[in-house]
């Protein structure tokens, strides 16, 4: 699991950030199941993979935004 910097993020093509945005969102799915069965050894994973998801979900925002 990796945490994602805007300037990182505003790196990628759309496309790309499109791809890593779904693979996030099923990423943050499975620590939230794997949570609820049993603690995680880094909970904190979950809010730094859902802030990733609102950075990317806020870097699309604006490209949409441009256009």
């Amino acid at each position: 699991v990796m945490v994602m910097k805007a300037k990182e993020i505003k790196e990628l093509t759309t496309n790309e950030l499109v791809e890593r945005l779904a693979e996030e969102r099923l990423n943050l799915n499975r620590l939230v199941l794997n949570h609820a069965i049993a603690p995680l050894e880094n909970p904190s994973l979950i809010r730094e993979t859902r802030r990733t998801i609102a950075r990317m979900e806020t870097i699309l925002t604006q490209r949409n935004n441009q256009q």
